[in-house]
């Protein structure tokens, strides 16, 4: 399918693009707003072009970046598929991490929104490294994380291994990731980070939580025998 503009500079839209929007969060129509004119890509035929769209949720201007077709005397031919110059972000709990933790895994976050996949990798392994430190206790409670994942997902031995070797690997050379790779390990440090410190930190403030109440609960409850006393 295609999109086109036509002579009269209108522009027609083959279908309805529904996309993540990066500010808002919602999965919303792109509607556009700013399309090129017909007269200026027949001019300098380029390859690509740019339409300017706005989030039907939020009214935020969000860009795409378009293919080029073909050009007949009466329309242009614009490829269908939108590429989004500004990709939605990755959303964590971010407070819930240590201080010293909680920007190196955002900008690992940042990195894999921006396409940086390798950039994504190496931030993957420091927000380990800073996590673990020099504790082998910590190592392998986090190596047990990674492979909760491995058996759940269940990730095959080939990505696995190389989701292995770029969090806990030793040496200094990280493997390329690949995007498909990539879309594996922001899913699989996500979880790890949040079942380390997202799960403990909530688990442990909701028992303290019903403990406290448990407790106010109890020395507020009058015995029999201390009521009979009371009565006599």
């Amino acid at each position: 399918m295609s999109n086109y503009v036509n002579k009269d500079n209108g522009f027609e839209q083959a279908e309805t693009i529904t996309r993540e929007c990066p500010h808002c969060g919602s999965h919303a129509q792109m509607l556009p707003v700013s399309t090129p004119s017909f007269e200026a890509l027949s001019s300098h035929r380029p390859r690509h072009v740019g339409i300017g769209f706005r989030c039907a949720a939020c009214g935020e201007p969000r860009f795409g970046r378009v293919a080029v077709r073909a050009f007949s005397p009466t329309r242009v031919e614009l490829s269908s598929n939108v590429v989004e110059v500004e990709r939605p972000r990755e959303r964590f709990q971010y407070h819930y991490l240590p201080d010293s933790v909680e920007p190196l895994f955002k900008e690992a976050l940042q990195c894999y929104s921006f396409g940086c996949y390798n950039a994504f990798a190496s931030m993957c392994r420091r927000t380990l490294q800073e996590s673990i430190g020099d504790d082998n206790n910590a190592r392998m409670h986090w190596y047990e994380l990674f492979k909760d994942v491995v058996r759940i997902g269940p990730l095959d031995d080939a990505t696995a291994q190389a989701l292995e070797t770029v969090l806990f690997g030793t040496e200094s050379r990280i493997p390329e990731l690949t995007a498909d790779k990539a879309a594996v390990l922001i899913e699989t440090i996500k979880d790890m980070v949040y079942q380390g410190y997202v799960r403990t930190s909530k688990l442990r403030a909701a028992l303290k939580m019903r403990r406290y109440f448990a407790e106010e609960q109890a020395a507020n409850i009058t015995s029999i025998d201390d009521h009979r006393a009371e009565s006599a």
